[in-house]
């Protein structure tokens, strides 16, 4: 699965408003859409936010599996 195909699941599956995470994430709403729709790749900060918003690992953020 896509990084961005990743993010849009565990939004619609926790029942959030791309509002809601950016503002959880303390992202721009923009930066969150593009990143949700694979338009840009996150920084290091954007992914720490977003791990601690969703209580993931950066590697289950990212779909990383060994």
């Amino acid at each position: 699965m896509k990084f961005s195909e990743h993010l849009f699941s565990l939004r619609t599956n926790s029942g959030l408003t791309q509002e809601a995470v950016a503002d959880g994430a303390k992202l721009s709403l923009r930066a969150y859409q593009n990143y949700e729709r694979g338009l840009r790749e996150p920084k290091l900060t954007a992914l720490i936010g977003l791990a601690d918003f969703y209580d993931l690992t950066l590697d289950e953020l990212v779909c990383r599996k060994r």
